[in-house]
């Protein structure tokens, strides 16, 4: 099995005839037919029906497309990593970041460091935790900024700084007099909007507080639930830094308060597979972030 047959491949599939792949490629059809055909018998199945209009993929052919697809953009990453090998700190960094990381990492660790290396290039690949920790242990990025709490399992994690939960929602949630701080047992019985990954957590200081939570509504991108809380429907519960762009210049009903709670905190960490590739321009970022560890 070769890199061009893989291309090939995902080239006939991607235009939905060979003969459109053929022309696509600048090559005859012929030689592609022949090409998939001994693709086929490599592989011992079959990976598509040749209709009059249109192939269909097979279950196999599904499966081998993803995979094909994944071999072609490791192929390239590899290319990628040898120019960066030879041209230092001027390569590519390809970073993972959830969602309520995203502002703080441009703001506090990328803006500084484009400043300082204006060479780097930068592939960013955005996703849940669980999505970005795969890319890392796949070797598809070098590094991943994530909140805790994860399972980083076989992976480095180095603590880059740490922040409180705060809670936002239209004034009529919260007590009279609430000003910048609110108590769990102030948030007790009122609709909480939260992500769904820090629900274990804040069961716990509901229990220790002898409270029970109303989770009005549970979703999975602390974005969705500072939407939720804009729109009059509850109080959302999110890390200081992930709502504090889309938060500001709220008016006098909005109300955003620190939680008041010992051990509610969200750590943002920077994760790296140690058996992975680890180019140069991410190692001097990685000193960058140390750097500027919160102490």
């Amino acid at each position: 099995m070769e890199l061009k047959q893989l291309h090939y491949f995902k080239t006939v599939v991607d235009e939905g005839t060979i003969s459109a792949a053929a022309r696509r490629l600048n090559m005859s059809q012929p030689p592609l037919s022949s090409q998939m055909h001994l693709l086929e018998e490599e592989l011992g199945c079959v990976l598509f029906e040749r209709g009059p209009r249109k192939i269909q993929l097979t279950e196999a052919g599904r499966l081998f497309y993803e995979r094909a697809g994944n071999m072609l953009e490791l192929a390239q990453i590899t290319a990628r990593e040898m120019q960066d090998y030879r041209q230092g700190k001027a390569g590519t960094l390809r970073i993972g970041v959830v969602s309520s990381v995203g502002t703080l990492l441009l703001k506090k660790w990328i803006g500084p460091f484009h400043e300082k290396f204006p060479q780097i290039r930068y592939e960013i690949y955005e996703g849940n935790t669980y999505q970005i920790l795969e890319q890392i242990r796949a070797n598809l990025i070098e590094l991943a900024l994530v909140r805790t709490p994860f399972s980083g399992e076989g992976l480095e994690a180095v603590r880059l700084t740490r922040e409180p939960m705060m809670a936002a929602g239209d004034a009529r949630f919260f007590p009279e007099g609430c000003a910048d701080t609110v108590s769990i047992r102030d948030l007790a019985g009122q609709p909480l909007i939260v992500y769904r990954r820090w629900e274990e957590i804040l069961t716990k200081q509901f229990e220790k507080a002898k409270v029970s939570p109303y989770y009005f509504c549970k979703n999975d991108d602390a974005r969705t639930s500072l939407e939720w809380a804009r729109a009059g429907m509850g109080i959302a519960i999110f890390p200081e830094s992930a709502g504090q762009e889309m938060m500001a210049g709220e008016d006098a009903q909005m109300r955003i308060c620190r939680i008041l709670a010992p051990g509610l905190e969200s750590e943002i960490c920077a994760v790296y597979n140690v058996q992975g590739y680890f180019s140069t321009a991410a190692r001097t970022l990685m000193e960058e972030m140390r750097g500027r560890q919160d102490s």
